[in-house]
């Protein structure tokens, strides 16, 4: 079983009470390449800065 090096769990972001981001969940493991797909206004972007701490979530 390979490792877990990043693990989230229902994150949620809101702006002035809009959702950017609603309840994602993910696991990354070690030595593995992932891509993080979606329309415009989807939230990649969001998602990638609270994973790097850019960000707070709202929850999770």
């Amino acid at each position: 079983m390979m490792k877990h090096i990043l693990e989230t769990e229902c994150i949620t972001k809101e702006f002035r009470g809009h959702s950017a981001v609603c309840g994602v969940s993910l696991q990354v493991s070690e030595c593995c390449v992932y891509g993080l797909l979606g329309p415009n206004g989807a939230g990649k972007s969001t998602i990638l800065k609270m994973l790097t701490g850019i960000l707070r979530p709202t929850s999770g």
